[in-house]
Formats: structure tokens, C-alpha cells, sequence
């Protein structure tokens, strides 16, 4: 059982988390340890100033080390001004209040990073995938963990568009992980089709990536929050397992929204936090779900040029696609990371390919600063962002028109 309480109606106070906090630590005896906490990067809301600030008051004079390890998975590594705003310091604090603390970016790109701690046989995946996959899979994650007594994961857990609900030990699997899993769970989460897949608690993809890190042979604790936005509604810590799944039953109630029917149009509006394709398109991911068939979705971000920043020349060759123009073509993509076309698919959404005809469910529409001929490129509608007047978009549901303001976290789901 984990340490921890949670509510859909109200938040968590400071004094709240810190009993939690305090309770889960103390038990967890790390005097004269080495501690290493695995957080989100910029990409994932919640109070994580919050608990660095509290981290250090509870752990700050009894522990060996307190570092921190931003889990990338493939984003960019973040700059010190945005690790700061992550941290909600400034560069004097961290020079002063905080100069014991070290923060490390995840450097996914270097392959000198990593360090193999097993391999998941064959047989062992036929069996967590459900028989989609048979195939070895190599375990490699940041070796910067072995220099550390006790690992703390800590960030919120979401309805996720690969592995069912986020948080746990995805922060390792792929938050911290080699190319390997990566690439396999993303196409594993591709094949089952994130329309299926979001929302759902235990999934083939979260099977594997918990069986991953059995692998680890480090004390692991995880600080799993339940949010809309930085405001704290659940926290629950314990063993990465136990806690995310208390945070995911929480998450299932207070982050997906229910809707009677669907919707024909629906504007994502995507905050600053998205800054390519690659993080917004989940204005995409959590919509899906309730667009009508041949309906369209308008990814709204005038702030983005950019598909993605560390994937954009794949994704210019093989555009995006529907899932079975990829299956039913294995030969022709099985060679590029599997990781790029599962985005490819998810972006693009659940469809057909027969004869060599693509037929799409629903229309992804981009409407950010990325060219017209870059969006036609990669098989997805384009529309001048400054055509665009979201607040024309609100309170227009009984025309089938939806507007999301805040687009990214919350799942939308129909209620039939």
C-alpha cells in the first residue's frame, strides 16, 4: 500500500503533502544516503517547485547527495534558465540555498549514457504483449542510477496515449531508457492504437515496461501526484507500482472529461509547455476519442514552427499514417525507429489502408507556423493560425463544435 490521500474536489494542502512526504521518507531510513530523484521536464505540469523545495527541507541535511535526473525520454535536453523555472528558483538560489543539489539532464543522444541491466526474453514478451510481438528486448537506462543508494520518481500520473496512464515507471521505461524499449513500446502501444489505449489502466505496454524495471537493483520509492495543472488534488507514495496505480484511479476520475456525443469540429488550443508536434500532439491524442467520423481536429499553436526537434527529418520521410499503412508496408518501414511511426500513427489516428488507399477516420489539421507545404508533405491538413479566432469556437457544442482552451491533459471520452 502506498502512503497517500486524493480527492476530485479538493486540493492537497502544503501541509498535506508534507505529512505524506515526510511519513513515505521516513520510512524509507536514506540517512547518509545518496539520492537520486527522476523528474518531468517541461513538457508535464505540476507543482514540482513544490516538492524541490520540500525534498530539501525534509532530506537536505540527512543525505549523502540529493540530485536530480530530467527525464527526457527524447525531448531536448533543457537549458539552466528552464531547468530554474521547472525548479522555480532562480540562479543565485541554486548557487546559495541549493548549491549541494546537482540537476542532470537525460542525454539520450550520447550512446556512452546508458549501461544494459537485462533483456526480456522472447517468450517473455509474447506473453505481455498478448502475442502482437515476439521478440527480445534489450534493457539499457541511464547508468547514472547505479551512483545512487535510493531513486525517487516523482511527477504526475495522466491519462497517456502509449502506455495507458503515465507516471511510475515510465519516468524509467521511457523516461531515462535506451533506444530499445522506446522504440518496442511505442510500436507495441502503435499496434493496439492509442484510440484503444488511453485511459486504460494496466495495458500489454505498462506489463512491459514494469517488467523493465525489475530489472533495476536500486531501492526505488515514487512520489506519484494526481493534478490539473500545479494544482495538487492526490499524492501517493510507495513502491513505483503501488503508488502510480492509486494515482491512475484518481486520475481516471479527475482527469478525463465525459461527453454525451461527438463532435464534428474540435479546436485543441495548445499551451506554451508544447513547443513542436512531437510534445502537441496530444491537442490530438485526448480528443480522438470523442471527433465523429469524419470529423477534424485543429491542432491551434501559433508558437510552434517546428514538427519536432529531435525527430523532424524521419518524420519529413515518412509522414504521418494510419497504422496499417505501416503493417501492411513492414518491409518498406520496419528499418526506421519504431518510436517515430508510432507518433506517426497516433497523430494521425485509427484508419484504414486497403489497395494502397490511406482512409483516415478523422482530419488532423495543423494550424501553428510550420509552412503549408511541410503539413501537406507529412499527410496532414494545414490552416493559417491568424485565420483563427478561438474565442469564434466557444460555447457552440449543440453545432458539434468543440473548443478545448487548454489543450494536452485531459482525456475526452464518450459516455455510450
Amino acid at each position: 500500500m502506498s502512503i497517500g490521500k486524493g480527492s476530485t474536489t479538493q486540493l492537497l494542502s502544503e501541509a498535506e503533502t508534507r505529512r505524506i512526504l515526510s511519513e513515505a521518507l521516513e520510512k524509507a531510513h536514506l540517512e547518509g544516503k545518496r539520492v537520486l530523484i527522476i523528474i518531468p521536464d517541461g513538457t508535464r505540469s505540476g507543482p514540482i517547485p513544490l516538492f524541490f523545495r520540500l525534498f530539501h527541507e525534509i532530506l537536505g541535511d540527512e543525505v549523502a547527495a540529493l540530485d536530480y535526473l530530467i527525464a527526457l525520454g527524447t525531448h531536448q535536453p533543457m537549458s539552466d534558465e528552464a531547468i530554474h523555472e521547472r525548479l522555480g528558483v532562480s540562479a543565485e538560489e541554486m548557487a546559495t540555498t541549493y548549491a549541494n543539489v546537482r540537476v542532470f539532464n537525460h542525454y539520450w543522444m550520447h550512446p556512452d549514457t546508458f549501461a544494459r541491466v537485462g533483456v526480456i526474453s522472447a517468450a517473455e514478451v509474447e506473453e505481455l504483449s498478448n502475442g502482437l510481438l515476439v521478440q527480445d528486448v534489450p534493457v539499457s537506462l541511464n547508468k547514472m542510477i547505479f551512483d545512487y543508494d535510493q531513486l525517487i520518481i516523482c511527477g504526475p500520473v495522466f491519462p497517456h496515449e502509449v502506455v495507458g496512464f503515465s507516471g511510475g515507471n515510465k519516468y524509467f521505461f521511457p523516461g531515462i531508457s535506451g533506444a530499445e524499449v522506446i522504440d518496442f513500446t511505442h510500436w507495441l502501444g502503435a499496434l493496439i492504437t492509442s484510440y484503444e489505449i488511453i485511459g486504460a489502466k494496466y495495458t500489454p505496454v505498462r506489463a512491459v515496461i514494469d517488467r523493465a524495471a525489475a530489472f533495476i537493483d536500486r531501492p526505488k520509492l515514487a512520489c506519484c501526484m494526481v493534478v490539473k495543472g500545479d494544482d495538487l488534488y492526490g499524492l501517493y507514495v510507495g513502491s513505483p507500482e503501488e503508488a502510480w496505480s492509486d494515482a491512475a484511479d484518481l486520475s481516471a476520475q479527475l482527469n478525463i472529461i465525459w461527453v454525451d456525443k461527438p463532435y464534428d469540429h474540435v479546436l485543441s488550443v495548445m499551451p506554451a509547455m508544447y513547443d513542436d508536434i512531437w510534445t502537441a500532439a496530444k491537442g490530438m491524442y485526448k480528443l480522438e476519442p470523442v471527433i465523429a467520423d469524419g470529423g477534424s481536429v485543429t491542432i491551434y499553436a501559433p508558437h510552434i514552427d517546428e514538427i519536432s526537434y529531435t525527430h523532424g527529418k524521419i518524420i519529413d520521410e515518412v509522414g504521418y499514417h494510419v497504422r496499417d499503412y505501416f503493417v501492411k508496408q513492414w518491409d518498406r518501414f520496419k528499418d526506421y525507429p519504431w518510436g517515430v511511426l508510432a507518433h506517426s500513427t497516433h497523430l494521425r489516428g485509427i484508419g484504414t489502408y486497403e489497395n494502397g488507399v490511406e482512409n483516415p477516420r478523422i482530419d488532423v489539421i495543423l494550424a501553428t507556423r510550420i509552412p503549408r507545404e511541410r503539413c501537406e508533405r507529412v499527410n496532414l491538413g494545414y490552416r493559417d493560425p491568424d485565420s483563427i479566432d478561438p474565442a469564434e469556437w466557444a460555447n457552440r457544442e449543440d453545432e458539434g463544435i468543440l473548443l478545448v482552451p487548454h489543450a494536452g491533459e485531459m482525456l475526452y471520452r464518450l459516455k455510450s
